[in-house]
């Protein structure tokens, strides 16, 4: 082997063995730790309002809501709270309590609410025990209406259901229970209803100043009343404790294919987006096979 001959080795030997050296030492390092996975993003907590689909019974129809993945049947009153905890599910909103006054008079629905002083004693009397009920099963969000105008001003009715709510809003913040009134539209379904306007229902939360007390904000009744249903969102989310929703017009589902105007999911993005760890309730009505109407909706707001 000439002298040229065997430097070639040497080196060819010296880099392999260079080259064996940093393999070697790289294997020896101790692994870098895996990056963790990104969490996903937390998607909208979802409910659904059983009187939409009266036709199934309540325990299978809580069943198939659970298997969906719905957290909650709501519009419930105390007596199906047993059922829904037993197979592990919330009521997001407890139904309103009804009753009647000393004259007879039907009280606590939609139509004869807080804007009526001559209600109060009543109202107070059945939601002092309403709200003891809600606290008890560890739920929080219990319903409230308005009452009809019955060509009573609005502002008289702000200072009439100002006054009522003021004698329960001590309880309610005493046991963390929300009362939560309904904006409703009052052209197409609930006619004369005086919380009908988002800024209506702003107002009162304003004058009574407490975060028990809120607005259900109701999609397809605002979208009747006054549209502008996203920048609403945005700019009053605040007032707002729960969602409703629904296709308009015809209150029935709201997939792409159907014949309604309401485009669903960046509506609930821009829910989403500010915050709301609340539940969005489903409450449309079905013109199709009900659960699968329901699966669909489920689906198309989970954001």
């Amino acid at each position: 082997m000439t002298r040229r001959h065997a430097l070639r080795s040497f080196a060819g030997a010296a880099a392999l063995a260079t080259v064996a050296g940093a393999r070697a030492a790289e294997t020896a390092k101790p692994a870098a730790a895996a990056a963790p996975a990104p969490v996903p993003a937390a998607k909208i907590r979802q409910s659904v309002c059983k009187w939409c689909f009266n036709k199934i019974d309540l325990e299978p129809f809580a069943v198939a809501a659970k298997e969906m993945g719905l957290e909650s049947v709501e519009l419930l009153n105390p007596a199906d709270f047993p059922l829904l905890k037993k197979i592990g599910l919330h009521c997001a909103m407890v139904s309103n309590p009804t009753g009647k006054t000393a004259q007879g008079v039907t009280v606590g629905g939609i139509n004869k609410a807080w804007n009526r002083p001559e209600h109060h004693d009543t109202l107070v009397e059945l939601y002092e025990k309403r709200i003891a009920e809600v606290a008890d099963a560890g739920f929080e969000n219990l319903i409230c209406f308005s009452g009809n105008r019955e060509k009573m001003p609005d502002e008289q009715g702000l200072e009439n259901c100002a006054l009522g709510l003021k004698r329960i809003l001590p309880l309610a913040e005493k046991r963390g229970v929300t009362l939560v009134m309904e904006l409703l539209n009052s052209k197409v379904n609930h006619k004369d209803y005086m919380c009908d306007r988002s800024a209506w229902g702003i107002e009162l939360c304003k004058r009574l100043g407490s975060e028990r007390f809120k607005l259900l904000y109701d999609i397809y009744h605002m979208q009747i009343m006054e549209g502008d249903v996203i920048r609403t969102i945005q700019e009053s989310h605040r007032y707002f404790a729960h969602y409703h929703t629904a296709g308009n017009p015809g209150r029935a589902e709201f997939e792409p294919q159907d014949n309604q105007e309401l485009n669903y999911v960046p509506i609930m993005r821009a829910i989403k987006a500010t915050g709301f760890k609340g539940f969005v309730g489903q409450e449309f009505i079905p013109k199709r096979d009900a659960l699968a109407s329901l699966r669909a909706a489920v689906q198309l707001c989970n954001v």
